[in-house]
C-alpha cells in the first residue's frame, strides 16, 4: 500500500474504525482523555504496520485490542488507578458490533450533557466523534483554532470534574440533551457527504443507524422523525452524486432514475408523520426534510416546485433563522424569481463574509446575469477562504467554466 489512493483508503479505514473503538474504550475506562490517547497510539501503530503486514481480517478488533493494551500501559505508568482495577475495566474480548452502536450513542450523550453549552457540545462531538482536527472544528464553527482548543480542553475538564457518567441517560433526561444529540448525529451524517459529492458510506450509514436507534428511544418525537427523513431523502441520491469518471454531479444534472425510491418513500412518510406531530410550530428538521422531499418528488430539475421550496424556507426562517438558511433560501428564490432576485437576497444575508459558498453563490448568479468579470472576482473571493480541498477544486472548475472570454 504505497500508492496515494491506497494510503488514503487506509487512513480512512483506520479513522472510521478508530472512532468506534474510542466509543467502546470510553465506556470501559470512564476517561475520555485516556481513551483518546490509547486509540491515537493504536491508530498510529496501524498506519505503521498495516501497509507492511496487510489489513487484518477484523480491523476494529485489532484496534480495540491494541488500544486496550495501550490503556493498561498508561494506567500502570501514570498510576491513575491500581493495576488490578485497570485490568478489570478493560475486558479481554472486543464487544460485538451491536454493542458498539450503543457505545457511540452513549458517547454522543456524554458530549451533549446539559452541563455544557450547546456550542461546546457540538464542538466536542465534532472533535471526538467525527475525527475533525481542532482547526477543522474551529473552521466549521467559525471560531479561531486557539480559542477552540481552549474550549475543548475546558469541556473535558468539566466532564471530569462533574463526574458526568458515560451512559445513555434515563428517559426523563433525554429531552434536555436531544438538541445537541441530533445536531451531533446530523453533523456525523453531513461529514459523510462533502460539498462536492464524495461519500464516506461508513459515516453516513452510522448516522442513519444512530438516528433509528434514537427513534426507538423516543418514538413519535418530531425532531427525530424529521432528522431521519432528512437523512434518508439525502442518502437516496447517493449513487447519482458522481458520474462514470468519478466527478461530482450537481443536483440539477443527476440521473434521477438512480435515486433509491424506497428511501424516498420512507422519507416522505416520515415528513408527513413529523408534520402531524408538530402542528403548532414545525420542527426545523421536519421542515428541512420537507424541502428535501420537494426535490425528491420532482421528476426533473425543471419540474421542481420552487414556490413550495421557497415557502418551506420561509417557514424554516421562522423556526431557525440562521445566515446559512437565508443563503439557501436565496438560492431557491433565484430559481423561482430569477438570478437578479436571488442575487439581491444573497447580498442581504449578513454574517457570511468568510463563508466560501456565499461567494460561490454570488459568482454563479453574477455569471447567469452576464457579469463575467464580477463572477470571476466572486469565485476568487471564495477560493481565498479556508475550505476543504475538494470543494476548492470544484470551485476552480466552475470559475474556469465561467462563460465568455475575459476582457
Amino acid at each position: 500500500m504505497t500508492d496515494q489512493p491506497a494510503r488514503a483508503a487506509l487512513v480512512r479505514l483506520v479513522r472510521d474504525e478508530g472512532r468506534r473503538v474510542l466509543a467502546t474504550l470510553v465506556r470501559q475506562l470512564g476517561d475520555l482523555p485516556l481513551a483518546e490517547d490509547a486509540v491515537q497510539d493504536a491508530t498510529l501503530r496501524a498506519l505503521e504496520t498495516w501497509p507492511r503486514d496487510g489489513v487484518p481480517e477484523q480491523p476494529r478488533a485489532w484496534l480495540t485490542l491494541t488500544a486496550r493494551r495501550r490503556a493498561i500501559d498508561l494506567l500502570r505508568r501514570e498510576a491513575v488507578r491500581p493495576g488490578k482495577e485497570a485490568l478489570a475495566v478493560v475486558p479481554e474480548d472486543p464487544p460485538p458490533p451491536e454493542v458498539v452502536r450503543d457505545d457511540l450513542l452513549r458517547l454522543i450523550f456524554v458530549c451533549c450533557h446539559p452541563a455544557l453549552a450547546h456550542e461546546t457540545q457540538v464542538a466536542l462531538a465534532l472533535r471526538t466523534l467525527c475525527g475533525l482536527s481542532v482547526a477543522e472544528v474551529g473552521q466549521a464553527l467559525l471560531v479561531p483554532e486557539e480559542t477552540m482548543a481552549k474550549r475543548l480542553t475546558r469541556a473535558r475538564q468539566k466532564i471530569a470534574k462533574a463526574a458526568i457518567p458515560y451512559r445513555v441517560p434515563d428517559a426523563h433526561e433525554l429531552p434536555d440533551r436531544l438538541r445537541g444529540v441530533l445536531a451531533t448525529v446530523y453533523l456525523l451524517f453531513t461529514e459523510g457527504y462533502d460539498p462536492v459529492g464524495e461519500v464516506r458510506p461508513t459515516l453516513v450509514d452510522e448516522a442513519v443507524r444512530l438516528t433509528r436507534l434514537l427513534q426507538e428511544l423516543m418514538p413519535g418525537e418530531p425532531s427525530v422523525l424529521g432528522l431521519l427523513a432528512l437523512e434518508l431523502l439525502t442518502d437516496s441520491r447517493r449513487e447519482a452524486r458522481r458520474d462514470a469518471a468519478g466527478l461530482p454531479v450537481l443536483l440539477a444534472d443527476q440521473d434521477r432514475s438512480r435515486w433509491r425510491k424506497e428511501l424516498i418513500e420512507e422519507g416522505v412518510r416520515l415528513v408527513g408523520e413529523g408534520l402531524r406531530r408538530s402542528p403548532g410550530r414545525p420542527d426545523p428538521y421536519v421542515v428541512q426534510a420537507a424541502i428535501a422531499a420537494c426535490h425528491a418528488l420532482a421528476p426533473t430539475w425543471a419540474d421542481t416546485d420552487w414556490s413550495a421550496v421557497v415557502s418551506w424556507y420561509d417557514v424554516l426562517v421562522e423556526v431557525e433563522d440562521t445566515p446559512v438558511v437565508r443563503l439557501n433560501r436565496a438560492a431557491a428564490l433565484a430559481e423561482r424569481d430569477g438570478p437578479a432576485a436571488g442575487l439581491e437576497a444573497v447580498d442581504a444575508v449578513a454574517g457570511l463574509e468568510r463563508y466560501p459558498l456565499r461567494h460561490a453563490a454570488r459568482a454563479e448568479l453574477l455569471d447567469r446575469l452576464g457579469d463575467r468579470v464580477a463572477a470571476r472576482a466572486a469565485y476568487d473571493a471564495a477560493l481565498a477562504l479556508p475550505q476543504d480541498p475538494a470543494q476548492a477544486a470544484q470551485l476552480r472548475r466552475r470559475r474556469d467554466r465561467t462563460a465568455g472570454p475575459m476582457p
